[in-house]
């Protein structure tokens, strides 16, 4: 139930987004000729001063393969795991807690942060897809609405791709996937090869943009966009070793007995002996300690990424821009680490297609609020150009979540079902072309093109996703009901249409099982 204060902080915040919709956004109001009584003067003031100003800047810092629980605040973290920058979002601010990607994979997914669109409709579907011609960016928008804009890091949208995209005051990008180290970076057009550890000099750019390269008298938007922790993990110098001595904790799923893989698809049986499963990962070429040292890289390499969280935080309020600035943190995926016998994203079980999501914003955002409400990679474009007061001509099939962010201990609640898609790849060919809808407590998953099982999961009953209940007879009508409208949806998207790519190298070598 909503108290007086609540209400004084509402009528405040809609006050303030009518007042500066008047007074203009740059850091100077201008004088507006309205003429009002001096009583109706003091009540306006008032109300301001009772609620905290919705924030004007973003700063959005994106990694790759993050998986949802693998930051120490998080109740489900390693224990070893140190994590203090992510620990110090979520405490002071928002833990979004049921945070999804729409497709688990890099290039998809980043181009339906940008666009607020499916894959099927944005048509970056794989790794080696070009932009569409004619596909617009949110961040054209807010450039349009005068903010200053910056693109640092990975682009990943077009192979081999670095050229500065429109949208953007600052480009500071790389082809493809890009190294861990010693980096050939595009800036603003101009090729510079650097030396170091790629996560820090992406973030020596971003801190260096936001001190000195901006124009201070507009609002702005800052993308960093890190190539870590993408798979081959490689750690910082200085963080190799911290977990030599961690015995990784083995899921439940990952071994092969009859219990993990009894109604599972053939598929899954068959890729934890090809380059994305336990028994053979990258077919054997990482070295000595197989899982387990892929498993302590994995978690070494992102230390150097929550030290760039910290920074651009204590870059934020050094500046003293922090109380105006809304900073985001997102995994543009998931990751699998022994799930089911299996290693990466691409799937659409749960460690895939969740990532971790962390909201800052000091004097707006209540510290320790948890959003429970389901939230999608194509809500982030939404919600930014909401908090903007942005307009924009994407047709954008998510929708903002802005409101949940400054609403308390808790917010939300009971989510929505949404659409997965995930397009089969000829240089990983282990993972068929899957749908899915995953909603509040059912996930179904449908494979096209494989003669295989679908899946069904209670997720509040299973959240390991063990027992698969597509044949259970009193499920029939939640099965049929919930296929019936995972193709309703693809037929009103004109979506029911797999896209075909052509490919060379073939990651297709697998191991033979009795």
């Amino acid at each position: 139930m909503s108290t007086p204060s609540d209400t004084l902080r509402q009528w405040g915040e809609a006050l303030k987004r009518a007042l500066r919709g008047l007074l203009g956004r740059g850091d100077a109001p201008q004088p507006v000729p309205v003429r009002v009584k001096a009583g109706t003067v003091a009540l306006l003031a008032a109300l301001v001063v009772g609620a905290q100003a919705q924030p004007q800047n973003v700063v959005f810092i994106l990694s790759d393969d993050h998986r949802y629980d693998f930051f120490s605040a998080h109740p489900d973290a390693p224990d070893f795991l140190s994590t203090p920058a992510m620990d110090r979002m979520a405490t002071e601010g928002a833990h979004l807690a049921n945070a999804f990607v729409t497709t688990s994979l890099c290039s998809p997914s980043r181009a339906s942060i940008l666009t607020g669109r499916y894959a099927h409709n944005h048509g970056v579907v794989d790794n080696t897809s070009p932009i569409p011609e004619g596909t617009r960016f949110f961040p054209q928008d807010l450039q349009a609405q005068g903010y200053a804009t910056a693109y640092v890091g990975k682009w990943h949208m077009g192979e081999v791709d670095d050229e500065p995209q429109p949208g953007f005051d600052r480009w500071v990008s790389f082809r493809g996937q890009g190294p861990y180290e010693n980096p050939l970076l595009n800036i603003d057009g101009e090729q510079v090869q650097h030396e170091g550890y790629t996560t820090d000099i992406l973030t020596d750019y971003a801190v260096e943009w936001l001190r000195e390269g901006r124009d201070p008298s507009k609002p702005f938007f800052l993308e960093l966009s890190h190539k870590a922790v993408h798979a081959e993990f490689l750690p910082a110098p200085r963080h190799r070793g911290v977990y030599a001595d961690v015995a990784p904790p083995y899921p439940e799923t990952m071994d092969y007995t009859e219990r993990n893989v009894a109604g599972k698809p053939h598929w899954v049986r068959q890729q934890r002996g090809s380059w994305h499963g336990v028994d053979y990962l990258y077919h054997g070429t990482l070295g000595p300690g197989g899982f387990d040292a892929f498993y302590r890289r994995y978690a070494e390499t992102i230390l150097a990424l929550d030290e760039s969280v910290g920074r651009v935080i204590a870059t934020l309020e050094e500046l003293g821009l922090a109380e105006n600035t809304l900073v985001v943190y997102m995994g543009d995926n998931g990751f699998l680490l022994g799930e089911h016998g299996l290693i990466d994203k691409r799937n659409a079980y749960e460690e895939s297609i969740r990532v971790p999501m962390l909201a800052w914003a000091p004097g707006w955002i209540e510290p320790g609020t948890r959003v429970e409400a389901l939230v999608r990679n194509i809500d982030v474009a939404p919600t930014v150009l909401e908090l903007t007061g942005t307009s924009t001509d994407i047709d954008m099939d998510g929708a903002s979540f802005l409101g949940l962010l400054p609403g308390g201990a808790t917010a939300g609640g009971e989510g929505r079902e949404f659409l997965y898609e995930y397009y089969w790849e000829y240089a990983f060919p282990h993972t068929p072309t899957t749908f899915a809808l995953r909603g509040d407590r059912y996930k179904f998953i449908y494979y096209h093109g494989v003669w295989d099982t679908e899946e069904l999961y209670d997720l509040s009953m299973d959240p390991e996703e063990r027992v698969n209940l597509i044949a259970v007879p009193s499920l029939q009508e939640t099965v049929s009901a919930m296929r019936s409208r995972l193709f309703d949806r693809l037929s009103e998207d004109d979506a029911m249409r797999v896209p075909m790519r052509r490919g060379n190298w073939n990651a297709d070598d697998r191991l033979l099982y009795d």
